[in-house]
């Protein structure tokens, strides 16, 4: 019961965050979608400025390890009012949404160990947004979450055709990159305290690219732990006991810098 009723409260604080956002920017549509993938229904959300003329950039929003919940599409949504499309990624099928970390954690291992699945999933969004005639086809970006952050990373070193991947506070124990592969810029936005993350997977990600002469920029944000970004992350470590919590500075730090990054690569 006390579970059912924090995801009720989380649903209702993170649609009525979309609901001021929707009152503060006038035009933004917003729309579920339906797509299948390797014989998977995925329900996606794309979101984007109706009042906005001709193509613009398309950016692909990869979800916490939670699942596509309301706080990727705020995302989403955010994006569309900086002028961009963008679609929130149902990465697991069926709009499933994990009820706790046991749950994500089986959601989201096949992904760890078949990255080509999660290229998979994430080409089928793109596929999807490329259906819109306000997509700009040749200007394309991804950014992900913890979960999310590892599998734009991973469709990086893999050779999507991005411009330009953004990783906050994502697993940093990624696919390697190989010579010649990774087409897309990098930026990650990492948290300085993110107990997850380890300094050996700090160094190993680091190597590889420079090994390989790949442009990519590392942020550290001070205090910042893991899932620094989301509004919720101090009530699920709390209640789950992990070392998770918002940290509002670095969260709008990271943002920025992220809107910094597209303003390079589009």
């Amino acid at each position: 019961m006390i579970k059912q009723l924090h995801l009720l409260l989380t649903a209702i604080f993170m649609s009525s965050i979309l609901s001021l956002s929707a009152q503060n920017k006038p035009g933004i549509k917003t729309e579920e979608v339906t797509y299948t993938s390797g014989g998977v229904t995925c329900k996606s959300f794309v979101a984007y400025d109706g009042n906005q003329k001709g193509k613009r950039p398309a950016i692909v929003v990869v979800p916490e390890w939670w699942g596509n919940n309301e706080y990727s599409k705020w995302r989403a949504h955010q994006l569309a009012e900086l002028g961009y499309i963008a679609i929130a990624v149902d990465m697991y099928g069926d709009d499933k949404i994990a009820a706790d970390p046991k749950q994500a954690q089986d959601y989201a291992t096949p992904f760890y160990k078949d990255p080509k699945l999660g290229e998979e999933r994430i080409t089928a969004a793109v596929n999807k947004l490329k259906e819109y005639p306000e997509t700009d086809a040749t200007k394309m970006a991804a950014i992900g979450y913890c979960f999310g952050g590892s599998m734009v990373l991973n469709a990086a070193k893999l050779g999507m055709d991005f411009k330009g991947v953004v990783s906050f506070h994502g697993g940093l124990a990624t696919v390697p990159a190989t010579a010649g592969s990774t087409k897309a810029k990098i930026l990650v936005c990492h948290g300085a305290a993110d107990k997850f993350i380890s300094d050996a997977d700090i160094k190993n990600f680091k190597s590889n690219l420079d090994s390989l002469k790949v442009p990519y920029t590392f942020i550290s944000y001070p205090d910042a732990t893991h899932a620094f970004s989301n509004p919720d992350a101090t009530a699920n470590g709390k209640k789950f006991n992990m070392p998770i919590a918002y940290n509002e500075a670095a969260d709008k730090k990271s943002w920025n810098d992220m809107k910094d990054f597209f303003k390079t690569i589009f």
